[in-house]
C-alpha cells in the first residue's frame, strides 16, 4: 500500500496512466491525486490499493508547473488541441522586460475563469462534455493563489514561465490572463507539472518503464511518508488495537483536524482528528 509517482507523457489521459498501472501491478484500485490534461506532461501521484483512500489528503497540495505560452493566438481550449478563435499581431509591440514585469505582478490572489474544456462540473456534468455536445458553457471565475510566477525564457511570440500555485489553479487560464494583461491573445503550447507538495517529477517513473515492469524504489512512496504534511502521532500497540476497531483513544496529542496515527517504524494505523486530547479515527488501515 502506498503511492506511485509517474511521469505522464503527452498524448495520453490521466485515466490511461491509471489503466496501465492497474494492469501492470495487477491491482484493482488505483487513483490519482489530480488530473493532467492530455497535452500536458509531468507528475501524477497515484494511490495504489487501499492508499486510494488517502488521495483526498493530497489533492489540496500546492503544485508547480513549467509552461510555454504562445502570444497572439487564442484557442477555444486554451491549449494546442483547440480550434483557433482569434489571432493578432499585438505581441510584436511587447518587450521581454514588460513580460517579466507583468508576470511578476500576477503573484498573489487571482480570479481566473476555468477553461470550458475542463472537468469542472455544470449540473453534475463535466464542462468539456457539454461543450463537445454543442452546448454553450460559462464558468464562474474561481479564486487561485499564485505563489510565484517567473519568466524563464522569451523567444517571441513564445514565453516560457515557471509557476508555483495553489491546488485547483488552471495554468491554461493563467496563460490567457498573462496575454490579456499584455494586450494580446494567448494559449499554452506546452505544460509540465514538476511538483505536487513535496513530490517531484525527478523521482517519478516514465510510463514506458511502468509497462516494462521497471519501477525504481524512488518512485514508490509509503503511506506515512506520503502524508508527511500532516501532523504525526505515534501510538502504542494497545492504542493501535483500539483505533483499528474504530474506538477513540485518549492520548494528549495537540489538537488538529487531520493527523496520521502510526506505530513506531512508520506503520500506518489510521488517519483522523485529535480533539480535546482524544484520537478519533476516520480511516483505519491497521488490523486489530
Amino acid at each position: 500500500m502506498g503511492m506511485l509517482l509517474v511521469d505522464k507523457p503527452a498524448g495520453v489521459t490521466s485515466h490511461d496512466v491509471v489503466a496501465v498501472v492497474r494492469r501492470v501491478l495487477e491491482v484493482r484500485k488505483v487513483g490519482h491525486a489530480g488530473t493532467l490534461d492530455p497535452f500536458a506532461t509531468g507528475l501524477l501521484v497515484l494511490g495504489i490499493g487501499r492508499a486510494t483512500r488517502l488521495l483526498e489528503y493530497l489533492t489540496g497540495l500546492d503544485k508547480e508547473y513549467e509552461a510555454t505560452a504562445r502570444l497572439g493566438v487564442a484557442t477555444e481550449s486554451q491549449d494546442p488541441e483547440g480550434e483557433v478563435i482569434a489571432e493578432d499581431d499585438r505581441w510584436e509591440d511587447v518587450t521581454a522586460d514588460r513580460i517579466r514585469a507583468v508576470a511578476g505582478g500576477m503573484a498573489g490572489s487571482l480570479l481566473l475563469s476555468p477553461p470550458v474544456y475542463s472537468a469542472v462540473k455544470v449540473d453534475g456534468v463535466p464542462a468539456h462534455r457539454r461543450v463537445r455536445r454543442g452546448e454553450s458553457v460559462k464558468l464562474a471565475p474561481r479564486e487561485a493563489t499564485v505563489h510565484a510566477l517567473e519568466v524563464v525564457g522569451v523567444d517571441l511570440p513564445e514565453v516560457r514561465f515557471r509557476v508555483a500555485c495553489s491546488s485547483g489553479t488552471y495554468v491554461r487560464s493563467l496563460g490567457v490572463e498573462l496575454g490579456q494583461r499584455l494586450g494580446t491573445g494567448c494559449h499554452l503550447t506546452a505544460l509540465r507539472r514538476t511538483r505536487v507538495g513535496t513530490f517531484r517529477v525527478r523521482d517519478a517513473v516514465g510510463l514506458e518503464a511502468v509497462r516494462r515492469g521497471g519501477i525504481p524504489a524512488r518512485a514508490r512512496v509509503d503511506a506515512v511518508s506520503a502524508l508527511a504534511h500532516l501532523p504525526r502521532v505515534v501510538v502504542e500497540p494497545g492504542e493501535a488495537a483500539m483505533l483499528a476497531t474504530g474506538k477513540k483513544v485518549p492520548n494528549g496529542a495537540p489538537e488538529c483536524g487531520a493527523a496520521v496515527f502510526a506505530l513506531p517504524g512508520d506503520r500506518l494505523v489510521a488517519v483522523g482528528a485529535v480533539r480535546d486530547g482524544v484520537l478519533e479515527p476516520r480511516k483505519v488501515f491497521h488490523r486489530a
